[in-house]
């Protein structure tokens, strides 16, 4: 209708105001609540260039609109602004417009761009934990909403299955792992813990090994004893000493820290693990049986934990394949004069002249660092997918300014699709308890949340009743459905470049701003239709105030997808919803529905129940998350 306004309008300025009209000054607006009408068209644009009074172009174009093009049934004037009420038959054409259309909101299949997403890309050294639940999430998410809009999409994810962080599990697998009456070391099979929990437990076993080495190392600096030790550590340790007197205790503690690191830099454990890594890339056939023994134990842990999630990939890249192809175009760009090289071997870029700093690209061993993959990994999938009009990277706002300089290589190097990479960014999830650290094991383990708030949904489900009639495996999977869907929705009605606090209880409370509450609507309206005849919506049927509400509503969701699609924001989606709910239910206990005797009336109601039902299935289908009919 605002398209067919504005067309209207600018069809007839001239006549109209005594200037032609451009698309530009025709605004629109939501009608403020106080006010009556369908949508407000913004009159400052016109007032200026008419040299009217507001009142005066309000009428002009009302009586116009209402009068000659007949597709307003009344106007009011309020200040520099028009609201404009639609007709009766219009709202009931809508609704059978959106009935008709079982893939309402949704564009033409494949009518649009092909994109990338990427998403979750874990390392291989650790299960996955809460902050991989919102990568997860999001990313899933934003693909599903740009299928959607008509997108070609493409989820894909990296893997990061090589490097010093996998390198130090497998060492401390190789140091530290018991062997049982068999002679076998701890594996998924004689433990029966899952392949990625196993090796993440070697990860942390590390850590401990390598704080407590460090530790040692410090106090025999603090006791005089610097045999053994780089004369570089030494000479900063004394530096940092002599440099905590008459420092105040922040100070003192900054300089703590920066011994700790230097004795962390003079473990013997830490030198293996590099060892280690430099062997991996020298394929040493020991080191590369090792690593591709224990990544095949997180692979099977992690194909579990997705499943459960409710997330897939259509392709999978692998850090161990594209750091080599990063390694060759670090190369290139070394004798194109893009990089340098120090004195030590290591290759760097100055980007200094763009306001950052230098960044090193190849160690001075030659093993490749994170951007050294990650410029394989975008060159590869651009050779991969060469009609791909852009990537996403859902990736944690900790990584800004990696992105930043990752496109500004990418750039640099010529590649004239960095400008169509994105950095999807958003903020960290975070507990009571405050930040989550891998390194420490405090995680919040992903198997172990989805696990809990599936559970309590049970608990929950269980004490409410309702399920009667469903055998022991129909209440698994709605158990399934309604946790999952409280953790989903919580983690995404919040925006994404929000850092949020999670609590897993709130998440499946059958009353607020959950994704219970929206399941549950659904689940009714399934039932009122069950108990309902057969019915057929009239258009000529008279809709009071509360059908209408909903019904523009319902006819919003197309434009939401849009929305969505164009900023990467799913929670305009989850809001969008939860307000559409809470109008059903408004509606829902104040409209007769089934007992209403006028069969136009009952049907007009239905109608608008079922497809409230059809919208919200769609809408959080694309949150990834599934409604049950029952509840």
């Amino acid at each position: 209708m605002e398209d067919l306004i504005k067309s209207a309008i600018i069809e007839k300025s001239n006549q109209l105001f005594g200037f032609e009209c451009s698309d530009s000054l025709i605004q629109f607006q939501k009608t403020k609540k106080e006010f009556e009408g369908d949508t407000t068209l913004v009159l400052f644009p016109l007032i200026k260039l008419a040299g009217k009074s507001p009142q005066e172009i309000g009428n002009v174009l009302g009586d116009f609109l209402r009068d000659d093009i007949r597709c307003v049934s009344d106007y009011s004037v309020i200040g520099g602004f028009l609201n404009l009420s639609f007709p009766n038959d219009y709202w009931t054409q809508q609704l059978s417009e959106i009935d008709s259309n079982i893939h309402f909101g949704s564009a033409e299949k494949n009518s649009k761009s092909e994109i990338m997403v990427e998403y979750s890309s874990p390392n291989t050294n650790k299960p996955l934990h809460l902050g991989h639940l919102r990568n997860n999430f999001l990313g899933y998410s934003v693909a599903q909403i740009l299928d959607a809009y008509g997108h070609r999409v493409i989820k894909t994810q990296i893997i990061n299955d090589r490097g010093i962080h996998i390198c130090k599990s497998m060492l401390a697998w190789q140091k530290f792992s018991p062997l049982n009456e068999k002679g076998e070391r701890e594996n998924p099979n004689n433990t029966g813990l899952k392949g990625d929990k196993l090796v993440g437990k070697y990860y942390v076993e590390f850590d401990k090994q390598f704080n407590a080495e460090a530790k040692e190392i410090i106090a025999e600096w603090n006791a005089g004893n610097f045999e053994g030790y780089s004369e570089a550590a030494v000479a900063k340790y004394h530096e940092f000493t002599e440099a905590k007197a008459g420092k105040d205790e922040k100070a003192i503690a900054g300089l703590d820290d920066k011994i700790k690191e230097l004795a962390k830099n003079e473990t013997s454990i830490l030198r293996e693990a590099k060892d280690l890594l430099v062997r991996w890339e020298g394929r040493d056939p020991e080191v590369y049986l090792l690593w591709t023994t224990m990544n095949g134990w997180v692979y099977d842990g992690f194909k579990q934990t997705y499943e459960k999630m409710g997330v897939d990939f259509d392709r999978l890249y692998y850090e161990s394949d594209t750091f080599i192809l990063g390694k060759d175009i670090v190369n290139e760009g070394l004798s194109k004069g893009v990089f340098y090289k120090k004195e030590d071997g290591s290759v760097w870029i100055d980007l200094t002249s763009e306001g950052l700093d230098h960044k090193l690209l190849l160690r001075s061993d030659g093993t490749s660092v994170y951007m050294t993959q990650d410029l394989g990994t975008a060159v590869d999938r651009f050779n991969d997918y060469p009609g791909l009009s852009g990537i996403i990277y859902t990736v944690g706002n900790e990584q800004d300014y990696h992105f930043k300089v990752l496109f500004l290589i990418l750039d640099k190097l010529g590649y004239s699709w960095a400008k169509s990479c994105f950095h999807l960014s958003y903020g960290m999830v975070d507990l009571p308890s405050g930040k989550m650290k891998s390194r420490e094991g405090t995680v919040v383990d992903a198997d172990d949340l989805m696990d809990e708030v599936i559970e309590s949904a049970k608990e929950m489900t269980s004490e409410r009743g309702h399920l009667d009639g469903m055998n022991d495996a129909e209440r698994e999977t709605l158990y399934k459905t309604i946790g999952m869907g409280g953790l989903k929705y919580y983690l995404l009605k919040v925006d994404p470049k929000k850092r949020m606090l999670f609590n897993p209880a709130e998440s499946i409370e059958l009353n607020g701003h959950t994704g219970p509450f929206i399941q549950y609507a659904h689940a009714r309206i399934q039932s009122l239709l069950g108990k309902a005849s057969d019915f057929k919506l009239d258009t000529n049927t008279e809709i009071g105030a509360a059908e209408k509400e909903i019904i523009k509503q319902l006819a919003l969701y197309p434009s939401i997808i849009e929305e969505a699609a164009k900023t990467y924001t799913p929670s305009t989606v989850a809001n969008y919803t939860y307000e559409l709910v809470k109008l059903f239910n408004h509606f829902y206990q104040n409209v007769m529905i089934l007992s209403e005797t006028d069969e136009k009336q009952k049907a007009l109601r239905l109608t608008v129940s079922k497809n409230v039902a059809k919208v919200i299935k769609s809408s959080m289908n694309l949150l990834g998350i599934t409604v049950p009919n029952k509840m």
